[in-house]
C-alpha cells in the first residue's frame, strides 16, 4: 500500500545557512520540510514562514540531537504524523574551535563524536528500515550528510572535530556499502570552504563577519542557496549514477589537499590549484 501524503525532507541542523536553504529548495520541489534545530524557536519559525511564503509547506521543532532517543522520536513522530521521510539532511557540525590537546576535556571530545558521528548512526538506524521497505516499490531514499575539510585532514587544534568528522566520513562509506544495494543513497558532502551562514560563520566571526564576506567577494564564499541545488541534485540522481562523495568550494579557494604547498611549487601563495595570472 502506498502512502499518499507528501514526501518529507527532514533537516537536522536547520539554521539560516545550509539547512534552511536546503529546506526551501526541497519544499519548492514538492516536499514537506521538517526542520529541527537545538535552540532559537523564533529563528526556526522564521524559516518555516519563509518556506510557506514561497508556496511550500514546512514545520519546525526544537531538538537536542545529543539527547538519548531524541532523533529516534523525531523520525517516528514525523513518519506517523506528517509523512514518509524520503530524504534527510544531517547538517549538524561539531566545531568547537581550535583547542590544544590539554585544553580539550574528555567530555568535549566525546560531544564532538556524539554530534558528528553517533548522530548520523542514530538517524540512519531510525530512518533506513522504512526507506528499505519503500525502495522495494521503487521509492529510493536518500541521506545527505554535510561534512567539512576536517573529515579529510586533521590540523593542529582540531582533535575533537577531525576525529569526529573522519568517523562521519567512514560511517557514510559503511552505510553505503550495506544500504546502496537495498535502495538507500548516502551522499557525504565535503564543504571545503567558508559558507555564508549567519547562524554559524556569522556567530563565529561576530562583528568581523561582514568585513570577512566583503574581502572574500561574492564568488569567494559558498552561497548556501547554490549548495542547496547540489543537495537537490544528489537526492534525485538515477540509481545507476549515484554520487557517494562530493567536495565543494569557491573557485578561488585552494582544495584541502593542497592547502600547504612547498614554496618552490607555490603559485603565489595559492598552490597548484591557485590562479597563476
Amino acid at each position: 500500500m502506498t502512502d499518499s501524503r507528501k514526501p518529507v525532507f527532514l533537516v537536522i541542523g536547520a539554521g539560516a545557512g545550509i539547512g534552511g536553504n536546503a529546506a526551501l529548495r526541497f519544499a519548492a520541489g514538492g516536499y514537506h520540510a521538517v526542520m529541527a534545530r537545538r535552540s532559537d524557536e523564533a529563528g526556526l519559525q522564521r524559516l518555516v514562514g519563509q518556506v510557506e511564503a514561497a508556496g511550500g509547506s514546512a514545520s519546525g521543532t526544537l531538538l537536542n540531537a545529543a539527547e538519548d532517543g531524541a532523533i529516534e522520536e523525531l523520525v517516528a513522530r514525523t513518519e506517523a504524523d506528517i509523512g514518509p521521510v524520503h530524504a534527510a539532511l544531517y547538517n549538524l557540525g561539531a566545531q568547537i574551535g581550535n583547542r590544544a590537546l590539554d585544553q580539550t576535556p574528555h567530555r568535549i571530545f566525546e560531544l564532538g563524536w556524539r554530534l558528528a558521528t553517533f548522530g548520523v548512526f542514530r538517524l540512519a538506524h531510525a530512518l533506513f528500515p522504512n526507506m528499505v521497505e519503500r525502495a522495494k516499490t521503487g521509492a529510493h531514499g536518500t541521506l545527505l550528510v554535510t561534512s567539512a575539510t576536517a573529515a579529510m585532514r586533521g590540523n593542529a587544534g582540531q582533535h575533537s572535530h577531525a576525529a569526529a568528522m573522519g568517523g562521519r566520513r567512514m560511517l557514510c562509506q559503511t552505510l553505503n556499502a550495506e544500504f546502496a544495494p537495498q535502495g538507500v543513497h548516502v551522499a557525504h558532502v565535503v564543504v571545503d570552504g567558508a559558507v555564508d551562514a549567519p547562524d554559524t560563520l556569522g556567530k563565529l566571526l561576530g562583528d568581523k563577519y561582514e568585513a570577512f564576506k566583503q574581502k572574500k567577494g561574492r564568488e569567494g564564499i559558498i552561497d548556501p542557496a547554490a549548495l542547496a541545488e547540489t543537495y537537490w541534485h544528489l537526492a534525485h540522481q538515477p540509481r545507476n549514477c549515484w554520487t557517494h562523495e562530493v567536495d565543494v568550494r569557491p573557485w578561488s579557494d585552494v582544495a584541502w589537499w593542497n592547502d600547504n604547498p612547498d614554496p618552490q611549487i607555490d603559485a603565489r601563495g595559492k598552490g597548484f590549484a591557485g590562479p597563476k595570472d
